[in-house]
C-alpha cells in the first residue's frame, strides 16, 4: 500500500501554469516590477488556485522583515488581551503578518526571556498589553531595536499608547439614563486605586451634579450585592438608576435587586461597563453596558506598529478610542439608532 504525500507547489509551477517567466511570477506575487495589471492578476489567480505558499525565509530576506509581530501581556486571564489580539490579527492578516502571544504574568525574569526570544526571532515590532491602564508591564521595552506600541497598559512618557475613553463612556451611560427620565442615579464601582475608576467616577459626577453618589468597592458580583444592601437599607429615597463600574458588579446589582422584589427596568435601570458578553448577555434581564471596543483598539495597535516598522513617523502620546453604549433590557428604552 503506497502512501501519497503532498508536494509543495513551487514558484516554477506557478510560472509554468501562468505562462510567464519565473522572474515575472516572482515580481507579480511580490507586487514589484513592471507588467500589465492583467498579467499580475493572472499570476496571483494561478497561485491561489494551485495553493502556492511563498517561502517565508526567502520572503523575509527579500523584504528585510520577518512578517511577525509579538504581543506581550501580563493579562493571563485574557479578559482584555484576547479581544485585543483578535483586532490585532484582523489588522495584520491582510498584510501577511502573523502575531504570536507571550504571557508574562507579573514575572520580570519571564518577561525578559520572552522579549529576548522576540528579538531573536527578529519580530517587526511588539505590542505591549496589560490588564489595567495605570500599571506598566514588568519589563523595560524602551530603546529596543524594534518599535513598540502600548495598548491598555501604561506606557513610558515617549511611548505610543492606546486606551479606551473611559470618561466619554461614563458620560454616555449617564446621559442615556437621564434621557430615560432617571433622576436618582448612583455609581457603584471598583477600587479607587484604579485610574479607570477615578476617570469614570469623575465623568459621572460631572454629568450628575451635586447629588452624585459614588460607592467604591471591589470588582465582584458580591460587591454588587453589598452595595444594593447598603443603598436599600439606608433611609431616604432609593435610586431609580445604578451605573456600575464593570459588568460583574452590575450582575450582582441586578441579582440583588431582583431578590428584593425590585422590578427592572420599571423601578430601577442598571448599566454596566465593559460589555463582557458572557456576563452581560447571561444577566437577567440582559445587561445594558458600555463596550470598550477592545477589538478596535487592537486593530489600531496593529496598524500603528506596522506604520512604525515601515519607518513612518508616528507621534508619541496617548490616543483615546471611543466607547459604545450597547443597549439591552436592564435599563429600558429601545436600541440606539
Amino acid at each position: 500500500m503506497s502512501i501519497r504525500t503532498s508536494t509543495r507547489v513551487r514558484i516554477y509551477d506557478v510560472a509554468a501554469a501562468a505562462g510567464v517567466s519565473i522572474a515575472t511570477a516572482s515580481k507579480a506575487l511580490n507586487d514589484t516590477g513592471r507588467m500589465t495589471d492583467e498579467t499580475r492578476s493572472r499570476v496571483k489567480d494561478v497561485a491561489a488556485r494551485l495553493g502556492f505558499r511563498p517561502n517565508a525565509m526567502a520572503r523575509a530576506l527579500l523584504h528585510q522583515r520577518s512578517f511577525t509581530i509579538g504581543l506581550l501581556t501580563n493579562d493571563t486571564y485574557g479578559r482584555f488581551t484576547l479581544p485585543l489580539m483578535a483586532g490585532v490579527s484582523e489588522a495584520l492578516v491582510d498584510q501577511g503578518v502573523s502575531v504570536f502571544l507571550c504571557a508574562i504574568e507579573d514575572d520580570p525574569a519571564l518577561a525578559k526571556i520572552h522579549v529576548d526570544a522576540m528579538l531573536d526571532k527578529q519580530v517587526d515590532g511588539i505590542i505591549a498589553s496589560g490588564k489595567r491602564i495605570d500599571r506598566q508591564l514588568p519589563v523595560d521595552l524602551e530603546n529596543l531595536s524594534v518599535p513598540v506600541v502600548y495598548a491598555f497598559t501604561q506606557a513610558p512618557e515617549n511611548g505610543v499608547s492606546l486606551v479606551s475613553d473611559d470618561a466619554a463612556g461614563s458620560r454616555e451611560a449617564v446621559e442615556w439614563l437621564k434621557g430615560l427620565g432617571r433622576q436618582r442615579i448612583v455609581h457603584v464601582t471598583g477600587p479607587r486605586s484604579f485610574a479607570s475608576v477615578e476617570e469614570r467616577a469623575g465623568a459621572y459626577r460631572a454629568a450628575v451634579g451635586a447629588d452624585a453618589q459614588v460607592l467604591f468597592g471591589t470588582w465582584s458580583e458580591q460587591w454588587g450585592h453589598e452595595a444594593v444592601a447598603r443603598l436599600w437599607d439606608a433611609a431616604g429615597e432609593k435610586p431609580d438608576a445604578i451605573f456600575c463600574g464593570n459588568d460583574q458588579i452590575a450582575r450582582g446589582v441586578v441579582d440583588a435587586l431582583r431578590e428584593r422584589g425590585v422590578s427592572l427596568p420599571a423601578d430601577v435601570s442598571v448599566v454596566g461597563f465593559d460589555n463582557w458578553e458572557i456576563v452581560a448577555e447571561a444577566t437577567r434581564p440582559p445587561l445594558t453596558t458600555i463596550d470598550m471596543n477592545l477589538k478596535e483598539l487592537g486593530r489600531e495597535a496593529g496598524r500603528l506598529v506596522l506604520a512604525l516598522a515601515a519607518g513612518e513617523a508616528v507621534a508619541p502620546g496617548i490616543r483615546k478610542l471611543p466607547c459604545t453604549l450597547v443597549v439591552r433590557q436592564s435599563c429600558g428604552g429601545g436600541p440606539r439608532s
